[in-house]
């Protein structure tokens, strides 16, 4: 008992009592452990006290009546906080007379929890005391208004955004079944005939249970009414798409989006164990939600001049939709990124054509390359342009002079600011040939200066985006050639990280509060360096480009990192941008100035706990790279 009292002789309950009198309390309570996932408070079972927790973290949360709906997180509770006061009406004696037990909230351990139980003849015997009244009036308060902004925030958006659960529904739930299908012996009349009677877009190839294929209308209309080679009496197998993309019954509605949209598909076959079960289609998905994922994809699909500054705002009613409908954000900046992606070539498609309307054309393969946060797959904002552009040597270089400046202006119109630091294909210095870029390169590792480290850390987050692959592959080698000589710029770089070390939070969240940092630059003190980090032990390895997940994977597949430790790594970065995402999307949407500067009291105490663990996992990863020198 002595234990106990040394733990909680500082709280109001029991602060100011002399030791005799306080143990003499603590007989009256219980000492409680619960393991992890225990239910502490049931929500239609009364409370007759207060829970003080001495270890551990315990949440608040709303059980849904129906199992297949989500549970509702109110609060999260740590150690010197108390639960149960939504039994206070009781104890004071202003509940309503002959009302049942209601059913309210229910808390539970989501680790190991130690708490102590005061029951509320404990909290009578203290009634007089000024201090107790003043907390529990405190901490009353604080709950009351976070649950009305609570309760608020949802409201919002669920007027806002219409079904909450859309984003989490199964397929099984939104799919056709049983899925029209042919055999692959069967004719393209039959083929067709089925389509018909069956008013359905596509039909599945299955022989003996077996999914071969997939033939959809506009295969018919492609290889068949298109070529009079093939004749309505042959064979479904002549013009099936064979192994088609397919996807699990149990996989969510967002998993069937990004699917469609990734691979560029409109229909998926639904599995099974094997057996196809369905089949969904991107109709089926917008029946049930998001017109705005169709409508961007058709914009920037048949987007003119004229039009390219409206798919800005479509795409952004895309970002809404899954951030708000709680899509892990590494999957929502892999679908977003798509849609820039399309954008991205639909403005070099249109400056293309726009010179050849000039009479300016060119026989000379290109590329062209995004780099920053959109050759990451990071970008859910438009951001300033960021890019370089390669031709094969010969080239003329004043075409492509003449491709970038209408490239530039084109995706100006579409909503992406000019780089302030002017690091774009219209500038000369981010275009050039094999050759020349060769030089360059050279350059930046034989006199590797703070400027030139700078634009190598830039250049190095490259994302081949559009022209010619073989061109790509070539430049790709050359590059090789020259950092494998690059010993002392390797070196460089790692000095470079020494000095911007990410920060991590080893003492208590209470005491950072009190005495410590107040926040954060997600951007500049944790992103950077992280991805720096992971750039030059990417580079060290032969690894020139990928998004952070790719580059982890292959170092991964290369034996460098542990598959335990890439796991915790992929799970630090995803936790880091959920809240930078998040934070800067609540800004724009509220309009105001957009920060990457994360205060910490904006937190609850379980993003408080995740950013420590986070930030801890990438720091370790930094030292990995330090190790090199």
């Amino acid at each position: 008992m002595e234990k106990i009292y040394e733990k909680v002789k500082f709280h109001p309950i029991f602060r100011g009592l002399e030791q005799e009198e306080a143990m003499e309390l603590l007989t009256l309570c219980q000492l409680r452990n619960y393991e992890k996932l225990n239910i502490i408070f049931h929500a239609d079972k009364q409370r007759e006290g207060l829970l003080l927790l001495l270890s551990g973290i315990a949440e608040v949360y709303v059980a849904s009546a129906n199992t297949s709906h989500r549970e509702e997180v109110l609060e999260v509770v740590q150690a010197g906080e108390m639960i149960g006061f939504s039994s206070l009406a009781d104890f004071l004696g202003v509940s309503k007379e002959g009302q049942t037990v209601e059913k309210i909230v229910e808390v539970r351990a989501i680790e190991s929890v130690e708490a102590l139980y005061v029951p509320f003849s404990v909290i009578a015997k203290r009634w007089g005391n000024q201090d107790l009244h003043d907390y529990l009036l405190a901490q009353v308060s604080v709950r009351l208004k976070d649950v009305y902004v609570s309760l608020a925030e949802q409201v919002r958006l669920a007027r806002q955004f219409g079904e909450s659960e859309a984003m989490v529904v199964r397929v099984q739930d939104l799919m056709s079944s049983p899925a029209i299908s042919v055999t692959s012996k069967d004719t393209i009349k039959t083929v067709a005939e089925k389509m018909m009677n069956h008013r359905t877009s596509s039909v599945l190839v299955t022989d003996q249970d077996i999914l071969t294929g997939i033939i959809t209308e506009q295969d018919l209309i492609s290889r068949v009414i298109a070529n009079p080679k093939v004749d309505s009496n042959d064979t479904a197998s002549e013009i099936l798409t064979a192994s088609p993309v397919t996807i699990s019954r149990f996989a969510y509605y967002y998993d069937a989006l990004s699917k469609l949209i990734l691979n560029g598909v409109k229909h998926l076959p639904v599995v099974d164990e094997q057996k196809v079960v369905g089949v969904i289609t991107l109709s089926d998905l917008l029946r049930k939600k998001n017109e705005s994922m169709v409508k961007a994809i058709h914009r920037i699909e048949l987007a003119e001049e004229e039009s390219l500054p409206e798919i800005k705002q479509a795409i952004y009613g895309m970002v809404a939709t899954l951030i708000h409908g709680k899509v892990p954000i590494l999957h929502t900046l892999d679908v977003v990124t798509t849609l820039y992606d399309r954008l991205v070539r639909r403005c070099i498609e249109q400056a293309i054509s726009n010179l050849k309307k000039q009479g300016l054309q060119t026989t000379h393969s290109f590329c062209f390359f995004q780099m920053g946060s959109s050759g990451r797959k990071e970008q859910f904002l438009l951001t300033d342009q960021d890019h370089f552009l390669v031709f094969e040597d010969g080239g003329n270089d004043s075409y492509f002079t003449s491709l970038s400046h209408e490239i530039v202006r084109l995706l100006g119109l579409a909503g992406y600011a000019r780089c302030k630091g002017d690091m774009m294909a219209s500038n000369p210095l981010w275009r050039g040939s094999v050759s020349q870029w060769q030089n360059r390169i050279h350059n930046w590792t034989l006199q590797s200066t703070n400027q030139n480290l700078l634009l190598a850390q830039n250049f190095f987050s490259y994302r081949f985006m559009y022209g010619n692959i073989e061109l790509y592959e070539k430049f790709e080698n050359t590059l090789k050639e020259e950092l494998a000589r690059g010993k002392i710029f390797y070196y460089r770089l790692t000095e470079l990280e020494r000095e911007n070390q990410i920060p991590i939070l080893e003492h208590p969240i209470r005491a950072i509060f009190r005495l410590e940092r107040k926040q954060v630059d997600m951007k500049k003190e944790v992103l950077f360096p992280f991805h720096h980090s992971l750039q030059i032990l990417s580079l060290l390895n032969g690894i020139l480009s990928g998004t952070p997940v790719e580059r982890i994977e292959k170092l991964v597949e290369k034996k460098i990192l542990s598959e335990d430790f890439a796991k915790d790594i992929k799970l630090a970065f995803s936790g880091i941008m959920t809240v930078y995402v998040k934070q800067r999307w609540h800004q724009h949407e509220r309009q105001e100035p957009i920060t990457s500067t994360l205060q910490f009291s904006h937190l609850t105490s379980r993003e408080k706990e995740e950013l420590m663990l986070s930030l801890k996992t990438l720091r370790e990863l930094q030292t990995v790279v330090f190790s090199y020198f």
